[in-house]
């Protein structure tokens, strides 16, 4: 059975003609607050957490131990870098405050954990908390 296409004569066949059509089209942006990508690492001592936060500096970021639970924030804040008679087309780059929490095994030994920011790449050490031993009562 044949397929009936509808004609239209300001459509072209040429992909170059379509590259950039939409280009200028307002972005909407997603509302959910975009997350942090991260890579996270076990050995028998401790974590090693290697997170992506570009264009951030390091006292923008926050990190929060509690127990278990890892907490990373982190504030972008908007690069005015428009001179005067310019006028922006298109803003993509995010803008506002990012997060992440997520759930370890073991607790964390908040004493001994450490943090470095070098080239948009957070990196935590996180030492495993040394679990006490049960401790045996007597009934009296």
């Amino acid at each position: 059975m044949p397929t009936i296409a509808r004609h239209n004569p300001f459509e072209t066949a040429d992909p170059l003609d379509t590259l950039f059509r939409g280009f200028f089209r307002p972005v909407q942006m997603d509302r959910e607050m975009p997350q942090i990508r991260m890579d996270v690492k076990e050995d028998g001592k401790s974590y090693v957490v290697h997170a992506d936060i570009p264009g951030v500096g390091k006292e923008d970021i926050h990190v929060t131990l509690d127990g278990n639970t890892v907490s990373i924030s982190a504030e972008v804040k908007k690069n005015a870098d428009q001179q005067e008679g310019e006028k922006v087309l298109r803003r993509e780059r995010y803008v506002g405050r990012v997060g992440r929490s997520f759930a370890l095994e073991n607790e964390v030994d908040e004493a001994s954990a450490s943090a470095r920011y070098q080239d948009g790449v957070l990196e935590l050490v996180l030492p495993k908390k040394v679990a006490a031993a049960a401790k045996r009562l007597s009934v009296q």
